[in-house]
Order: structure tokens, then sequence, then C-alpha cells
């Protein structure tokens, strides 16, 4: 397949990657093209920035929890659009652990065979740029680095300077971006603020991104795209007819979602049917529910006050419907959430409560199963990641978990996913296609609608 792509990636953490990617998919509309948005890493908020400018699903590439094969076979399926674009995450050889590029920028560059190009803050140095450039050209054998952008100059003066800098190096510079406070977007404990929880924030993002884009050379950048060479074209498997239906819960709360979730469910014969917790005053009529994570604790008042989506929840949850909280899911499920000096009282499924803590957790995880549960049988392996900043407790002694972790620290004692009736909660974020979670919560759907 000949996907015109490329990989937008930073020196470092906090560069402008979400804001420049956004600027660059807005040019590249600008031009006329389509643009399908995708984010290395299991990132769930700046894939809304992304979406936002783009008008189309953002995509997340991460190898650790999708594999190498389902990562090629992601992108390559969801590359219906002219150019795609993917923004890395922190900086361009960060990933699993200092060791190993695994799950880094540059891994999913080089597994998408995509030319990179590397975003820098300048706002502190100015020859000194040339030997950052430099250092992250020879680190790898392939550094695949086709172009940078400078980010955050002072002055005119500034910016000649890392220019003639940089001249000897010999790589395209394809944007300098003066330095403007105004060009940042509200973040809040998990980082970024969801742009589909405050509509101000895509009109904020439009005009960030107009404002930077007069400043890229856009056409260079298409250029770059269209010189990535073709990759395979992975086999697709053909969808089942609806089985049963899968109710997710998707509003302000709870938007923490691989899409790519969503598409393996209907593969396996699920149609999926969306609600809010917040508004709604029950589930619609399914087999089943899925509750991702979000921000629970901020919307923590108006989902205490949905009595009747709570009780509707617990009723069917101890009728044995199966259901599957992920994170905010698995705090939605518990007793209460207390966040900002308040507790708010919630489904109470589970016997135990949720707290807001200082310090965030933040992992890759790897686990094995130890109890038969909806998504995956007892002695499954388990790759995902957990990314929070509460704390479940007041957890009975008697509490069964379906999951041991070997890497990761899981709700209590490196155990994760609450077991109670047909319902599973956990801290832990899976792909549903690594290992069949689809499937098996689909085939549990099929047997509880025939009870």
């Amino acid at each position: 397949m000949n996907i015109p792509r490329i990989v937008i990636a930073g020196a470092t953490s906090g560069v402008g990657k979400t804001s420049i990617t956004c600027s660059i998919i807005y040019g590249i509309k600008q031009k006329g093209y389509s643009v399908q948005p995708f984010k290395v890493g299991p990132d769930y908020i700046d894939p809304t920035y992304l979406s936002a400018i783009s008008g189309n699903s953002a995509r997340n590439l991460d190898s650790w929890i999708m594999g190498e094969d389902a990562t090629l076979e992601s992108f390559a399926k969801n590359s219906q659009s002219d150019v795609s674009v993917i923004e890395g995450v922190m900086g361009y050889y960060d990933g699993f652990s200092g060791t190993t590029n695994q799950s880094s920028t540059h891994h999913i560059a080089t597994i998408l065979e995509s030319p990179v190009i590397l975003v820098l803050d300048t706002s502190r140095t100015a020859r000194s740029i040339a030997a950052t450039v430099l250092g992250y050209v020879k680190f790898h054998k392939n550094s695949r680095i086709a172009g940078l952008i400078l980010n955050k100059l002072g002055s005119k003066k500034h910016e000649d300077m890392c220019k003639a800098a940089l001249g000897p190096l010999k790589i395209p510079i394809l944007g300098c971006i003066p330095k403007n406070s105004e060009l940042s977007l509200e973040s809040r404990h998990l980082g970024l603020i969801p742009a589909v929880e405050q509509a101000h924030l895509k009109q904020k993002i439009t005009k960030i991104a107009k404002t930077i884009c007069a400043n890229l050379d856009i056409e260079k950048i298409i250029s770059i795209a269209n010189r990535a060479g073709a990759i395979s074209n992975p086999s697709r498997q053909k969808p089942q007819k609806p089985k049963v239906t899968v109710a997710v819960a998707l509003d302000k709360s709870f938007n923490f979602y691989y899409y790519d979730n969503f598409d393996s469910l209907r593969r396996n014969g699920a149609k999926i049917e969306f609600f809010s917790p917040i508004s709604d005053d029950s589930p619609p009529e399914c087999s089943g529910i899925y509750i991702g994570g979000g921000f629970p604790e901020v919307l923590g008042q108006p989902l205490a006050k949905n009595q009747s989506m709570k009780k509707s929840i617990k009723k069917l949850a101890e009728q044995n419907m199966p259901i599957y909280g992920e994170c905010g899911g698995l705090m939605y499920l518990t007793k209460s959430i207390e966040y900002d000096s308040k507790k708010y009282p919630m489904v109470g499924l589970f016997d135990a409560t949720t707290s807001m803590e200082k310090k965030m957790t933040l992992n890759y995880t790897r686990a094995n199963v130890i109890s038969n549960c909806v998504i995956a049988k007892s002695a499954t392996r388990l790759f995902g990641h957990e990314f929070h900043y509460s704390e479940i407790s007041s957890i009975p002694k008697d509490a069964k978990f379906a999951y041991d972790l070997s890497i990761g620290v899981g709700i209590k004692n490196k155990k994760d996913g609450l077991i109670q009736d047909n319902t599973l909660a956990s801290y832990m974020h899976l792909y549903f296609d690594r290992a069949a979670h689809a499937q098996n919560f689909v085939n549990n759907c099929v047997k509880f609608s025939r009870t």
C-alpha cells in the first residue's frame, strides 16, 4: 500500500508536539487533502485534539499493547485519507525502558517505515541546538529524521543563529515558530483537558493551528510524506452480523477509548449503542456494558445525581449481565469517589471506595489471568497500561481479582481486575485484538442474551 505518511516527533516532552501536529493537519487540509491522524502511545487525550482538527477519529499506535503486527495492521487499515499524520509520544527515543527503543516514537516510525519531523524547543539554546540534533541523528543507525521544526524562537536573530548552526547538518528546516504564550492549551492532573469535554477547546486549537501553520512549510511536509515507501497490505477479518448489542458509556465523564476496540467488538458480532451515564436514565437495551476511562472525579456531581442510571447498572450487574470497566469505569462502579474534599456516591457494585492521590501511577503493564472473566480465560497473558491519580481502598479481604501483574501496580498488591458477578473492572487498559478480548466479551454477552 502506498500511504503518504509523516511522524511528528519531539526531542523531549513538552516541545509542543500536539499543537504543531494539529497545525500540520490544518495546513494539509487547507491544501485540499484529507488527513487521518494517529497518536503514538496509550494516550487518550491528545487524540481528541487530532480528531477535532482533522474531522477523523484519531487512532492509537502502541507496539507494547498491540504488538508490532497489529500496529502495522491498524495503521494500514485506518489510513483511508490522502495523508496520514502520526503524533509521537514523549522524547523521540523514549519508550518502555532506558535500554530499548520498544514502544518509542522511533520504534513506531520504524514499523511504519515512515519519515520523521523532529520538533525542538529552542527557548534556552542557540548554536547548541545543532549538537542536540546531531545526537538524535547519530543515536540510532537509522534515525529516519527527514526534517526539523524549531519552536519557541525568541526573535529573528535567535532564529538566524539556530539556522546557521544547523546549516552544516543539511536537514531541511520545515518551520520556525516564534514564542507565544497564547499558543498553549489548558491542562489538569492527567495532562490536557480532552477537547470533547469543553466546546471552546475545539475553537481554541483551530485558532492555534491557524497561527502556527503560517510558520510552517506545508508543501515540503507533504512532499516528505509522499516520499514514504509502500508497506504491506494486511488481510482484513470480515465483520460478523450483529448478534448482540453492547452499550458503551460515552460522554464528558467517560471518553478514554481505543476506537480499534469498537471495531473489534463489531467484527466479533456486537452492535454498539452509546449512552451517557450523566444524562440518560438507563443504558439502552443490551446484553453487555463497556465503561471506559475518563474523568468521573471531575464530573462526580452529575454522575452522583443520576440515581436512575446508577440503580439500572447495578441491577443489570446483579442479574449477571457482562460488564467491563476500565480505570474511570472501575471508579464509577465503587461506592464513592472522593475528589476536591467532596465525596460523591457512585454505583456501589464493588464494596470499595475511590480517592484521589497526589502521586500519579503511570506504567505499561503485563499480567497473567488468574480467574476466568468476561474478557479472558485463566492463564492468558495480558499487555496493557495504567494511568491514574486515584486509589481504590476499603477493599474486602475476600475480594476476587482477575489479574496477577508481573509489570505494573494494579489495584492492590500487584493484583488488578475486580470481579463481582459477571462484572470485571480494572485499572489496566487493554487493546481488544491482542488476546481475543472482544471475542470473549461478545461470546459472554451472547450467553447472557440466551438466559
